[in-house]
């Protein structure tokens, strides 16, 4: 909704502008809503092979999948394409793959999948999005419920031991859905309204909002090792994806500036303690996420200056949360080794020296 005070852009605008001025920032959330399921209700089945999960490391939402698909082993069922972390005013492109073409769809941009689905396709072209390797064309973008029906849809495909990442309880199902509702509204989002707003005011209610939610995520993970307690779920996951862009690029690119993610200990230990999971940090390219917003965003980073910090070594410290749980993945197992060619480069994080 646009009153005349907001602006509604997708995350991913058209030539570097996020930003209008005297404009408060909302998403634009019109997302392709079509659906894989097991009854195929949608037209399109649950099917091993069939669909090709294309998800830039660079973006959080896209690295929400790249974890679940990971989690659940689904890497042998869904495959991946992955573009590169920077884009033009068309859409995301495979400039990190062989002559520049994802090797299963063989195009060039994103935009050629969403085109395939609809020739006049209005809207911005985001990630992560699952294709239909038999047509080339997008079945969905709707990043919030390619997770969820990755948990649901997919169970029957997914790795012995994988872990339970939604409540089977329906009152802790409901709990989760109201705990995702506020990270979502006031942190996962609440970081883009203060870095793409176009007013002082607009700004200074966002940041507000954002530490305030921070504040109650300090508050109720100082008890319990996850969100929802002892094991992981969808809750940590959707956080996770925020945190560990905080000081990378949140802090000071959207001047998100309060403090640091290291200077909020309980958060910083819950945020390396994820990290530390296989799934987590294993899944994170920090220069491809550095390369995204300082080199995209051109409105509120004209130079395209790419920061050299902060120091990542202190992802890998000691985070102590052990006492509060000793089992996060709730009965389940740890995913196996990263398969070959979905390692995150050497040098672009911790892991990966």
């Amino acid at each position: 909704m646009n009153d005349g005070t907001t602006t509604e852009l997708p995350e991913h605008s058209q030539g570097g502008k996020y930003t209008v001025e005297g404009k408060e920032f909302v998403r634009d959330a019109n997302y392709i809503s079509t659906r894989i399921t097991r009854d195929g209700e949608d037209g399109y089945p649950v099917e091993p092979g069939r669909y090709r999960l294309v998800a830039a490391r660079a973006c959080p939402w896209a690295n929400r999948s790249i974890i679940v698909r990971r989690l659940l082993g689904l890497e042998d069922v869904i495959s991946i394409g992955m573009p590169g972390p920077t884009h033009d005013e068309r859409s995301w492109t495979f400039d990190l793959d062989p002559d520049g073409k994802d090797p299963v769809l063989g195009i060039e941009r994103l935009q050629q999948a969403f085109f395939a689905r609809d020739p006049e396709y209005p809207r911005g072209i985001t990630v992560p999005a699952m294709v239909d390797t038999r047509d080339g064309a997008v079945v969905t973008n709707d990043y919030a419920q390619i997770t969820l029906d990755l948990s649901t849809e997919w169970a029957e495909h997914h790795r012995q031991g994988a872990p339970r990442l939604l409540p089977a309880v329906p009152e802790d199902r409901a709990e989760m859905d109201s705990v995702m509702r506020r990270v979502y509204t006031e942190v996962n989002n609440g970081v883009y309204r203060c870095g793409f707003a176009g007013s002082q005011e607009a700004y200074d209610e966002a940041y507000v909002r954002l530490f305030t939610a921070l504040d109650w995520l300090e508050e109720r993970l100082a008890t319990r090792r996850f969100l929802m307690g002892r094991a992981i779920t969808e809750a940590d996951i959707r956080l996770f994806t925020t945190l560990v862009r905080f000081d990378a690029v949140y802090h000071g690119h959207f001047k998100c500036n309060r403090n640091k993610l290291t200077e909020m200990p309980v958060l910083w230990a819950y945020a390396r303690d994820l990290f530390q999971l296989p799934g987590f940090g294993d899944t994170v390219d920090f220069a491809q996420i550095k390369d995204h917003y300082y080199v995209v965003h051109t409105d509120i980073n004209p130079t395209r200056i790419v920061p050299a910090g902060p120091d990542l070594r202190g992802w890998l410290d000691p985070h102590g949360r052990e006492e509060l749980s000793d089992d996060p993945w709730g009965g389940g197992t740890p995913p196996g080794p990263v398969p070959d060619g979905e390692q995150v480069t050497a040098g672009h994080s911790p892991l990966a020296p």
